[in-house]
């Protein structure tokens, strides 16, 4: 599904079932949660009434990550969510989280741009390899959100190798395979 620039509506129907306009289908949480994934922005309005239910649906998605063992949100951090609902600091809150988030995904395409081609380092041998892990490394601690450099607006992954489909287990497998060599080279070199 190509990121354009309106959002995808979803309408939920008076039988809470979520249904996507552009395919003409059903959909579930979890589906919903793989198109934020995929850089596309969600709306997510009720059929009937016409309210804006995409708040709900959002934090619904987190809250079942969560319970399955998905933990992002450290307990200290829900904490204070929590309080910033009964104090002043309400009206602060959002935009420092909002800063924050901007600051961590402007942080990684900076970090991926400096790893880029123009950095001398990209000659050193299993360069590639590092580059690769870094990129993997990011992905997992931003959970994907995000553009990366180089693969077009509104991707959260790393572009995939020719020749083949992102098989997340072969490109696991190919990255540890990598920085095992570039441990090899660099042991190597520091004898």
């Amino acid at each position: 599904m190509a990121a354009t620039g309106d959002p995808l509506l979803i309408k939920r129907y008076a039988s809470r079932r979520l249904y996507n306009t552009e395919t003409s289908d059903y959909v579930t949480l979890e589906d919903i949660a793989g198109f934020i994934r995929d850089g596309r922005e969600v709306q997510i309005v009720d059929l009937k009434s016409g309210d804006d239910l995409t708040r709900q649906y959002l934090l619904q998605i987190i809250a079942e990550h969560e319970s399955r063992g998905e933990n992002v949100l450290p307990i200290n951090v829900l904490t204070d969510l929590v309080r910033t609902y009964t104090t002043q600091a309400q009206t602060v809150v959002p935009e420092f989280l909002q800063m924050s988030f901007d600051m961590l995904r402007d942080g990684q395409s900076k970090l991926m741009e400096n790893m880029g081609a123009m950095n001398p380092m990209s000659n050193m041998p299993g360069f590639e390899a590092m580059k690769a892990s870094q990129e993997a490394f990011m992905k997992a601690m931003t959970g994907g959100m995000g553009n990366w450099p180089g693969t077009g607006a509104g991707t959260t992954a790393p572009p995939a190798k020719e020749g083949r489909g992102q098989d997340t287990s072969e490109d696991l497998d190919d990255i540890k395979a990598q920085l095992a060599d570039l441990q090899d080279k660099l042991s190597r070199m520091g004898k």
